[in-house]
C-alpha cells in the first residue's frame, strides 16, 4: 500500500473544497484534494445558477464548477477524482500525547485510507457535502432509476411530453420543475405545507406556467409500477383521501442529509448530522476543519460554500504555523 504524507489533505472537490484548494495553494501550503466522484461536487447536475456574483448571464453548476477548475490549474493544483477516503482515523500516538501531558499539544496525525493509499496529514479540511434525502416509502427502492430520479437536469429530456411530479416546495423543487417544463407536457408540484418555501420569485414564476399544477398539501403513500415507474398515491393531508396519479416519472427534492460519514464519531455534530464549526470553520477537534454543505450552516449556496473553503483554508495555515 502506497504512503504519502502531506500538511493539509481537502477531502471533496465541489465549491467548497476547490475555494479552499485556492487559498491554500496561495498559502504555499504542501496539500492534496480528492474527491469521491468528479470535481464539481452537486451543482454541477444543476440546470442555471443567477445569483453568483460577476455572472450576469445564467450559468450552469457545470459551467461554473469547470470555470473554477479552470482557475485551480493556473495554480498547478491538481484534484485527485474517484479517490474516495474510507476510513480516517487520528494516530493513537497522538491521541495518549494530549492525553498524558496537557501542556505539551503536540498536534494531531490523521491517517486516511482510500484507494490502496495510506494519507498521513496534520490537517483536514472536510468538504464532502451534502446528498438528498429519500422518502423511505413503498416501492421507493425498486424504482431508483427506473422512474425515480434526484436530478432533473440529468434527466429532464428522457420525459419529452409526458407526465411527471416533483416533490417539495424549495428552492431547488421549484427550479427544477421549472427546468422540466421544457420537456414534459405537466408537471406536477407535490409538497406536504400548504403553501410553498422557495423563495418569492421562483414561486412566481412556477405560478404562472400553464405546465404546472400544484398538489399543496399532499405527501407520496406510494410508487407503483413493473418495472418502471408507472403510477404514485398520494394522500391529501386536508381531505384526508388516498388516490393514484399517472406519472412518467417523479423527481424527489425533499432535503438533504450531510455526508458526514468519515468524522461522525471524531467532531461534534448538531441534532441533524451537520458538522459543527465557530465562525473559523474549525470543528471540535484541533486540526480538523468543515466547509460547504456538511457544516451546520444557516444558508447553502454556492457563494457560501466557496466562501467557507477561503476560511478553512486560512486557519488550517495559521493552525499548520502554530499562529492560533
Amino acid at each position: 500500500m502506497d504512503e504519502i504524507k502531506t500538511d493539509l489533505l481537502i477531502i471533496g472537490a465541489g465549491p467548497a473544497g476547490l475555494g479552499a484548494a485556492l487559498y491554500a495553494a496561495r498559502a504555499a501550503l504542501d496539500f492534496k484534494v480528492v474527491d469521491q466522484l468528479m470535481a464539481g461536487g452537486q451543482i454541477i447536475n444543476t440546470e442555471y445558477i443567477e445569483n453568483y456574483p460577476g455572472f450576469k448571464e445564467n450559468i450552469s453548476g457545470f459551467d461554473l464548477m469547470q470555470n473554477i477548475v479552470d482557475h485551480c490549474k493556473k495554480f498547478n493544483i491538481k484534484i485527485d477524482e474517484y479517490f474516495a477516503i474510507d476510513s480516517l482515523s487520528v494516530e493513537e500516538e497522538h491521541i495518549q500525547n494530549r492525553q498524558t501531558n496537557g501542556k505539551d499539544l503536540k498536534p494531531f496525525r490523521f491517517i486516511c485510507r482510500g484507494k490502496n493509499t495510506i494519507i498521513l496529514t496534520r490537517a483536514l479540511i472536510v468538504a464532502t457535502g451534502s446528498s438528498p434525502k429519500r422518502l423511505y416509502v413503498e416501492g421507493e427502492s425498486e424504482l431508483i432509476g427506473k422512474g425515480i430520479s434526484f436530478c432533473a437536469t440529468c434527466d429532464g429530456a428522457l420525459y419529452k411530453d409526458k407526465e411527471v411530479a416533483v416533490i417539495g416546495g424549495g428552492n431547488t423543487a421549484i427550479q427544477e420543475a421549472l427546468f422540466l417544463t421544457k420537456f414534459a407536457k405537466k408537471v406536477y408540484i407535490i409538497h406536504r405545507r400548504d403553501e410553498l418555501r422557495a423563495i418569492k420569485i421562483l414561486q412566481n414564476r412556477a405560478f404562472e406556467n400553464n405546465k404546472i399544477e400544484f398538489l399543496l398539501s399532499s405527501v407520496i403513500e406510494k410508487f407503483a409500477g413493473k418495472g418502471h415507474l408507472e403510477e404514485i398515491v398520494i394522500h391529501d393531508l386536508k381531505n384526508n383521501k388516498e388516490y393514484g396519479k399517472k406519472v412518467n416519472g417523479v423527481f424527489e427534492y425533499v432535503g438533504i442529509k450531510p455526508n458526514n460519514e468519515l468524522v461522525k464519531e471524531i467532531v461534534n455534530m448538531d441534532e441533524n448530522g451537520f458538522i459543527i464549526t465557530n465562525q473559523n470553520m474549525e470543528t471540535s477537534l484541533p486540526g480538523i476543519f468543515a466547509a460547504g454543505d456538511v457544516r451546520n450552516t444557516s444558508l447553502r449556496q454556492v457563494i457560501t460554500a466557496v466562501a467557507d473553503g477561503a476560511i478553512a483554508a486560512t486557519y488550517a495555515d495559521r493552525y499548520l504555523n502554530n499562529v492560533l
